[in-house]
């Protein structure tokens, strides 16, 4: 993967937050050995989020509710030679690019306006619509205030305790979360809720749908990553490797059901995934990016 070092970072799609108080107590996530004493939830909470219908405050959104401020737009002006070694800069450029992708396809593939998503950089606790969370649930996506959130030390745990260490897997992580918020622009996030109240007895596997999805939309946007653009036109990316894709392949089986109740110490218990097995993780983001059409996602079938 490379960067364009001459890409402009548009700044305003990130919120950089930092301790904004807030605890764990809103929030349900998959817990994981993740060595600080609570366990993580992985990439995403929102169908357990719906299902217990968290709804509170969002201190983000009392206020102007603006970008990252002034100092991350210095940090990450194309001025600044050290830029793109700045994961706060690197990681808004990933979203930039996902951004721009979904701003036409969604139109073309749905027929539907793509509808801007901020993500929010936290550290430890943040306040959201969704309830309270801390940095144990891991990166999420809050269908009640259309917001990403994410505490980029998340990276070196997904690097030291599950070996996904290959840069690809932040923007693979970060494209799936956007996918949800495609699910929520699209209705798919209101049908799987109304589906899990409907039928409680098979939330998981609804909740495994979306995942899976999910993990398919952000094969199509790794598909079309070389295409995306700035605001002015300049390419976001020079190039994608199949290292890349094998980077995000390996983040996929990390993060999958199976690897994180092994890592646990127990067996593998299918009736207890939410996410998806490492397995069809990787098969599903394969899918998007091999064909890279958004269309071709639909993991639900008739289900809902």
């Amino acid at each position: 993967m490379e960067l364009n070092e001459n890409a402009d970072i548009d700044t305003t799609q990130v919120r950089d937050v930092g301790r904004s108080g807030g605890g764990g107590g809103g929030l349900a996530g998959i817990p994981i050995p993740m060595g600080k004493g609570g366990g993580v939830g992985l990439l995403i909470v929102l169908a357990l989020m719906v299902i217990g219908g968290f709804v509170g405050g969002n201190a983000l959104l009392d206020g102007d509710g603006g970008g990252a401020g002034d100092d991350l737009g210095q940090e990450c002006a194309r001025d600044n030679p050290d830029r793109l070694q700045n994961v706060k800069c690197r990681n808004a450029l990933y979203v930039n690019s996902i951004q721009n992708y979904w701003q036409t396809a969604l139109p073309e593939a749905f027929g539907e306006q793509y509808q801007p998503a901020d993500t929010v950089f936290f550290e430890q606790a943040v306040s959201t619509a969704c309830g309270q969370a801390d940095s144990g649930v891991g990166p999420f996506y809050c269908p009640q205030d259309d917001l990403v959130y994410i505490d980029l030390s998340f990276w070196n745990e997904l690097s030291s305790r599950f070996g996904a260490d290959g840069e690809f897997a932040q923007p693979y992580v970060l494209a799936h979360e956007y996918g949800h918020h495609v699910q929520d622009v699209l209705g798919t996030e209101a049908q799987a809720r109304r589906a899990m109240e409907r039928d409680p007895g098979n939330a998981n596997r609804y909740s495994v749908m979306l995942e899976l999805q999910a993990d398919c939309y952000s094969g199509v946007w790794t598909n079309h990553a070389t295409k995306t653009t700035d605001a002015s036109g300049q390419p976001i990316f020079k190039s994608v490797t199949q290292k890349d894709i094998a980077d995000a392949l390996e983040a996929a089986a990390a993060v999958g059901d199976d690897a994180i109740q092994k890592k646990m110490g127990g067996g593998v218990d299918e009736s207890q995934f939410t996410h998806g097995s490492s397995a069809d993780r990787q098969k599903w983001f394969n899918q998007g990016f091999t064909s890279g059409d958004p269309k071709g996602c639909d993991t639900f079938g008739n289900a809902l």
